[in-house]
This record gives C-alpha cells, structure tokens and sequence, in this order.
C-alpha cells in the first residue's frame, strides 16, 4: 500500500451551521473550464444525508481566478444523488459488455461492484428474489442453460429453502406454538430434518384400516419406510428418580412408545410386500422417531440419560424439538460448505 491509497477525508461544519461539507473534488478541468464537486451533509435522526453541488467554472482574464458560471451549475438534494450514484454503477456494468442489446441489470446480495467480477454462484443468489415470480420462472424451465449455472441456481435456491425452513421451526417453539397439526405440517413439508437418508415423505398415512401414523419417510437408497410420530413440545420427556438416581421417560413417553411398538408390528405385517392398494410402501425391519418436548434447557446429565435410554430401545428413537432443530442447522451447515467450496 502506498500514499495513494490513503486518503485523509475532514468533515467540517459550514458557516451557517445547518449543514457540514467535506473539500470539494474536482472532476473533471480543462484549460478554460472546471468542474467540481461539494459534497453536503445534513444531520437527520437516521444519520447524515448527502447532497451534492456541482459547481462549473471558467477560466477569468487575469487577475481574476476561476468565475463561477451560475446557469451550468446545480444542486442535488439526497435522493438525486443517490439516484445519480445508482445510475452510474448501471452505467459502468453496461460498459464492461462487448455487444450492444438489451441488458437486465441485477444487485448482488452484498456486493457494490459490477458484474465482471461475480461469480455464478453470486448471479444465481441475486436472481432468487426474480425466480419468485411464477411468470418469470416458468420461462427458465426450458431454457440452455450452463450445468455451472443451473448447479449454482439448485444451490442457492436450496440453500434459501432450509434456512427459512429452521426460522420457520425456531418461530414456532420460541413463540410457545403448541398445535400438534402445525409441526405435523412443518415435517411434512421438510422431511430432510430427520436426516440426509429422507428426503420426500409419503401421502399415505394408514397403515392398516384401524392405524394411521403422523409421517411415513422412504429411505433413499432402499426405499422402505420408517415412521415418524409426532406429540406436543410442551410435554414432559424425562422425570428424575431422586431416590435411585437416575432419569426415567415419562408417562407420555411411555405412552406413545407402546404406540409405536404396535404400529411397528403392524406396518411390518401389513406392508412386507407393500400395503394394500399401495404396492410401492414396503416395510422391512422398519424404524420410528418420536418427537416430544423440549430440550432447550437441559443439562449435559440429562441429554446424556436420553442418548442412554435411547440405546436400550428397539427400533424406536425419541427427540426433542430442539433436536430436531439441531438437525435442521446441521443440515444447513453441510449445504452452505458444499456450496462454498
């Protein structure tokens, strides 16, 4: 870095002490002309807000200086100058394009510079606010476009998907939603939760004529199914034994274990070759996640008796909500380092 790089910028209060100015710029001179900036900034509740002069001048007959020409002079309140700024960024993208036709100018989420120096990845993001719109998104369906671009539009628009997805779950838990529909609704539509192995869910729901379970999940690479029994989050997961010393499940918990082991040997029998009417649901050796409660607030004892009695079940798993939570911004986690590498 050289002294060129570095410049020293004064703010000072002008004469009349409604507004302040830094020294102004010249931008452009010639031998009988001058043209210059002054940057004004006027003290708002939300900030400084900017508004320029721009002054020209030409060159007096000695002994006089530089004369300011009032009719090619003018001023710029803060929303001209910021639509003239606008218009130059547009204006300085167009001129990096070698052909002449019609351009549509895009804002990277982030970033103030021109396209020359964005990436697909960072178009595709840009462009998520336009795809939207049915109207336009429709039209890319059948469109050529690069695998590099298409990879970076299935990125990003996943990417966007799961993060709205887990707010959506946090705004529900930390608004106290206690409504088993609205959950039962949230992993329908976001069954990748439960793990990498699922990621689409079953229609069907009833396992035999008198059993039906909240979420059947086919598993990607076999393609059987597990189930998925969803309670309350404001309901207890674990009780203590003080006199013994040790966690225990709760009376809910044990409730709705019994109900899986039925629904368990149920679905075995009844979907061994696939269910009735429902050839395509077939279950072998199948498994259920319940999810119970709430676990924001345990102590490391408490999750380790959970993991413990877990390990002691068969073919059944219980979770918090927080932990499907958890889940959730794992998954995130995983996307964003895919998409960043």
């Amino acid at each position: 870095m050289d002294g060129k790089d570095i410049q020293l910028l004064e703010i000072k209060e002008a004469r009349s002490g409604n507004v302040s100015y830094t020294k102004p710029v010249v931008i452009h001179q010639s031998s009988r002309t001058k043209v210059t900036v002054v940057p004004f900034y006027i003290d708002r509740s939300s900030g400084k807000e900017l508004s320029v002069k721009i002054l020209t001048q030409t060159k007096g007959k000695p002994p006089m200086d530089w004369l300011l020409v009032d009719e090619k002079s003018t001023s710029l309140n803060a929303e001209a100058t910021l639509s003239l700024y606008s218009s130059l960024k547009k204006f300085l993208a167009l001129s990096e394009q070698e052909e002449n036709g019609e351009y549509i100018i895009l804002k990277p989420a982030n970033e103030e510079h021109s396209f020359g120096n964005h990436g697909p990845e960072e178009i595709a993001q840009a462009i998520l606010g336009v795809l939207n719109r049915p109207e336009i998104a429709k039209h890319l369906v059948d469109k050529e476009l690069s695998n590099e671009l298409i990879t970076a539009f299935r990125s990003s628009i996943r990417l966007q998907e799961l993060r709205s997805a887990v707010a959506q779950l946090r705004q529900y838990l930390e608004s106290g939603i206690k409504d088993e529909q609205k959950y039962q609704q949230w992993c329908e539509e976001h069954p990748w939760a439960f793990g990498n192995s699922f990621v689409v869910n079953d229609d069907v729901r009833a396992i035999s004529a008198s059993d039906k379970v909240d979420l059947m999940l086919p598993t990607v690479i076999t393609g059987y199914r597990d189930l998925v029994e969803l309670k309350r989050p404001d309901m207890e997961v674990l009780n203590y034994d003080s006199s013994h010393n040790n966690y225990y499940f709760t009376s809910e918990v044990s409730k709705v274990i019994g109900q899986c082991h039925r629904y368990l040997d149920v679905f075995q029998e009844e979907a061994a070759r696939g269910l009735r009417d429902h050839p395509e649901i077939v279950a072998y050796h199948p498994k259920a996640t319940i999810v119970i409660g709430r676990s924001n607030d345990w102590t490391k004892e408490k999750h380790r008796a959970l993991h413990g009695l877990n390990s002691r079940l068969n073919s059944i798993t219980i979770i918090t909500y927080d932990q499907l939570l958890a889940q959730g911004e794992r998954m995130i986690d995983i996307v964003s380092e895919g998409y960043n590498e």
